[in-house]
Parts: C-alpha cells; structure tokens; sequence
C-alpha cells in the first residue's frame, strides 16, 4: 500500500504543472521495455533510474533516461523551426537538442518542485537557438534590424492597405532614408537559398524545377536566342538591300567601316547634312521593313 501511494504521489509531482516562467510543453510517455507496460509501473521505473543515475552515476540508467526523454526533443525543435527557414534542416535541430536534452539529465536535481519536462524544454531550446546562433554568419545586430523592418512594413501595410514607401518606413523607424537603404545593404545578406531547392513544392511534385535549374548559364549558347539573332540579322540583310544604291553605301559605311558622316560626305561628294538627311531616311525605311516582317 505504502509502495502504491509513493508512486501515485510521484506521479502527481511529474504531472504537475509547471511554474511561471517556465516554458510549457506536452507531456511525452514511451514505454522503456514493453509497449503496454502500465502507466504506474512505467512512473515507478523512470523514478527508479532517476534514482540510481543520481546516486550511483551508472551511465546505463542515463542512456535510459535520455532515450525516454528523445521524443521530447523532438517536439521542442518542431516547435522552433516553425518560425526558420525552410533551409534548416530539422534533423540538425534535434541533434542539437539532444545535447541540450542531456545536460538537462545530468543537472536536473530530482527534489525540486519543478516537473522535469518544463526544465528540459528551456535547456532544450536553449541549446537549439545556440547553436543556430554560433553557425549563423549573420551578425545579431543585423537580425534585429531585419526584424525591425519587418515590423514596421506590416504594421504600415495594415494601416495604409498598401505597400509603404522607403520615406515612410523610416519615418517610423525614426531614421533617414539614406540610414534605411544601409540597413537594406546589411539585409541582402541574411536571406538564402539552396540552389537544390525545388521552387514551389515538395519533392513529389511532378514537373517541378530546381532554383539552381532556373540560372542562367552565360557560357551556353542560348539557342531561342540564337536563333532569333540569326533571323534578325537576314531581315536586316535582305531590308539593306532594298534601300537605295547611295543610302546602302551610307549604312555600310556609317555601320560596317565605322566612318563619319562627314567623311562619307567627302566620299560621295555631297554635304555632311545630306548625308545626315539620308541616314535618316534609311532609318525609317530599314524600320519600317523590320516591322513589316515581325507581322508576317
């Protein structure tokens, strides 16, 4: 009877609700031996290896412990990477958090008030955001403007139904404009991508195209391109030689020999405004055939 009441009074201090200013999390139960071991044997054995880890130090009971504590990580680094970018993983997440789970087990002090999941939680997520924060190139102060900014364009947005000018953004933000396109300078570098991520869906999703496949190549030859250029330069071909014989002389000259319209004139005899007035007038003509044939 004494046995029984120990453990329901054991169960009730793990079941506890956490204090204020603890972060609240879910409770997490994983059978340690058998899947329907019963709830009041399953409370009896976690006490028993907190018992045993704390005073002998036995590193088996420890390895226990943390693969009964696992899915609580789990859930942790869930909870966080859904404010990250899809571009952290959520398996880095967990295994940070599995060191954070464990320095939980080893200074967690089973007399206190406080249920052990709440006190993980914060050890947890505190290791996850640490290591986020020693990988990150991007120093802090960059993220607190970027999100500075982000605050100020959704609020603006909310009370002006539209998209908010740079004058008004940093009107709100207290500062210049000039101070704001800095900030704007500083932010280019806090957004990434990976060139292996499919753009607008999952991995399932049929036709869908990489970010690295949408790049240009400029060593490539772009064949649409390519062949445009080669249909544009026969247009152009077959218009010159439908001008006149001395406006076809201008345009090689002026375009192919790279001569003046004053030494063109001196060529052919005439004034440098002549030779202007029949530039212009193979202009229009050359114009005028090109547009006549994108139609066809």
């Amino acid at each position: 009877m004494t046995e029984h009441t120990d453990v329901l009074e054991a169960r009730a201090r793990l079941a506890g609700s956490a204090p204020d200013g603890v972060i609240p999390s879910q409770r997490v139960v994983v059978p340690l031996d058998h899947a329907e071991v019963a709830q009041d044997e399953l409370v009896a054995e976690v006490i028993r290896l907190w018992s045993v880890f704390k005073s002998q130090g036995c590193a088996l009971s420890r390895e226990r412990l943390i693969l009964h504590y696992a899915p609580l990580v789990s859930a942790v680094a869930g909870r966080v990477g859904m404010r990250l970018p899809n571009t952290v993983e959520q398996a880095d997440l967990v295994s940070y958090g599995m060191f954070g789970l464990i320095d939980a087990i080893e200074k967690y002090e089973t007399d206190r008030a406080v249920k052990f999941e709440s006190y993980a939680s914060s050890r947890i997520r505190g290791a996850i955001i640490d290591e986020l924060r020693s990988i990150d190139w991007v120093p802090r102060s960059v993220r607190t403007k970027a999100r500075a900014v982000d605050r100020a364009y959704a609020e603006l947005e909310g009370e002006l139904h539209r998209v908010p000018s740079e004058r008004e953004v940093a009107d709100r933000l207290e500062m210049g404009v000039e101070d704001l396109r800095a900030i704007f300078t500083q932010l280019s570098t806090v957004n990434v991508a990976a060139l292996d991520e499919l753009l607008g869906g999952g991995d399932d999703r049929p036709g869908a195209v990489s970010l690295g496949e949408t790049l240009s190549d400029d060593r490539v030859v772009d064949p649409a391109g390519s062949l445009e250029a080669q249909e544009t330069k026969y247009l152009l071909a077959r218009a010159i030689e439908q001008l006149g014989e001395r406006e076809r002389i201008v345009v090689v000259l002026y375009y192919y020999e790279g001569m003046t319209l004053a030494e063109i004139g001196r060529v052919l005899g005439v004034t440098e405004s002549r030779i202007s007035q029949m530039h212009t007038a193979a202009m229009a003509r050359l114009r005028a055939r090109l547009l006549e044939a994108e139609r066809v």
